[in-house]
């Protein structure tokens, strides 16, 4: 009766069940920091670009000195309305953003918050709780609380949701939180509010300009070719402002994150030093295997094994780490994305990309450990045994 044979190289494992049990812990732990640290590191991404991607049009209007949402200059509305004469262009909205001194209605401390400020006659952003709320927005003094905000803000969601309404101060101005919407904080924002912009303009006060804006938001008419409106508007338009895609809105602030602060950097570099972790942890336990095993490797020799025999069976045990080292890593990591996104609000989530990338950088990692550890298999001697 035909037997499957159990392959050597798991057998080898198997017999050191306590060494097998280190490699695939060393292994889940490379996993893990590697998994933190990219799924962070996309968060970062990911909730910097949260208002971009809610934007109701195609093009965006910038400031030639535009570097990102929170490194903004304002330029003059005028050039966002010039854009209307201009052939495929269907209408346009002026966006202003800004920080201001929220106090928490519960304990009366002061947090800055973000604000965001358009015309309630249009549909700017396509985010939960905005269309359904921005008629109340034509009232004075009113704005919408970002429920994804963190706590420090107050208990502000649960009292709009059994009082229907909460009065606070916002840059020492009495104001009334009058509904919710969703949009969330990334690292260089905490919490966000919505108003018209005749109320950003009246919160900020002297320290605005009326007439001036962060950015423009352009709707193209249906069917308009995008390349051909961002090129016309580009060779018309005046050097003091920038015609950007959305898409490309998006980007730049990505790579401000990534190239003009530390922080990508350093979830690269967290990344990067799990994977060498994970990868002298392997090759410790495939080089203490192979010295363990080197008089029944002779053995093997001697009998007409070939050097490419043993080293596929060392480069087996590799991918068998990688395999089941894997599956507890994944696993921990799930369960660490679930705390981190509770603790703090960042969309961090677990991605089929990301766990195809760990689980790839994984089986290189132990790849590599399996290279190197071969090299002691040409000690593997006969004559030594016989």
């Amino acid at each position: 009766m035909w037997k499957r044979k159990i392959p050597l190289a798991w057998l080898q494992l198997s017999r050191e069940k306590s060494r097998m049990l280190v490699a695939i812990a060393g292994i889940a732990f490379a996993d893990v920091l590697m998994f933190l640290q990219l799924g962070i590191r996309e968060a970062l991404f990911d909730g910097a670009v949260q208002l971009h991607n809610s934007l109701e049009g195609e093009i965006v209007l910038v400031s030639s000195r535009y570097k990102s949402l929170i490194s903004l200059d304002q330029f003059s509305q005028r050039r966002l309305y010039q854009t209307l004469g201009f052939t495929g262009v269907q209408s346009v909205s002026p966006i202003y953003l800004g920080s201001l001194p929220w106090k928490n209605p519960d304990n009366q401390q002061t947090w800055n918050i973000y604000a965001i400020g358009f015309n309630p006659e249009e549909q700017v952003v396509n985010l939960a709780g905005v269309k359904e709320n921005l008629n109340k927005l034509r009232e004075a003094d009113t704005v919408l609380f970002d429920r994804g905000s963190r706590k420090e803000f107050g208990t502000v969601v649960s009292q709009i949701q059994t009082n229907n309404t909460v009065t606070t101060e916002l840059n020492n101005r009495q104001i009334n939180v009058v509904g919710l919407f969703r949009l969330g904080t990334s690292f260089g924002v905490n919490g966000n509010i919505i108003t018209s912009d005749v109320n950003f303009l009246r919160l900020f006060g002297k320290k605005r300009e009326k007439g001036l804006i962060d950015f423009g938001l352009i709707k193209l008419e249906s069917g308009a070719n995008l390349d051909w409106v961002i090129a016309n508007l580009k060779a018309k338009l005046p050097n003091d402002v920038q015609v950007i895609s959305k898409q490309e809105f998006m980007a730049r602030e990505k790579s401000f994150w990534n190239t003009s602060t530390p922080v990508g950097f350093t979830f690269t570099l967290g990344a990067i030093i799990g994977f060498m972790v994970g990868a002298v942890i392997v090759y410790q336990i495939l080089y203490s295997d192979v010295s363990d095993h080197l008089p029944e490797y002779a053995t093997l020799k001697a009998i007409g094994c070939k050097n490419s025999y043993l080293i596929v069976v060392v480069f087996q045990e590799a991918l068998i780490l990688a395999a089941i080292g894997f599956i507890p890593g994944i696993t921990i990591a799930q369960g660490l994305y679930m705390i981190t996104k509770q603790a703090t609000l960042l969309p961090i989530m677990m991605t089929l990309e990301r766990a195809v990338l760990i689980f790839i950088l994984t089986t290189l990692m132990c790849s590599i450990s399996a290279l190197i550890a071969m090299q002691k298999l040409q000690s593997a001697d006969p004559a030594d045994i016989f």
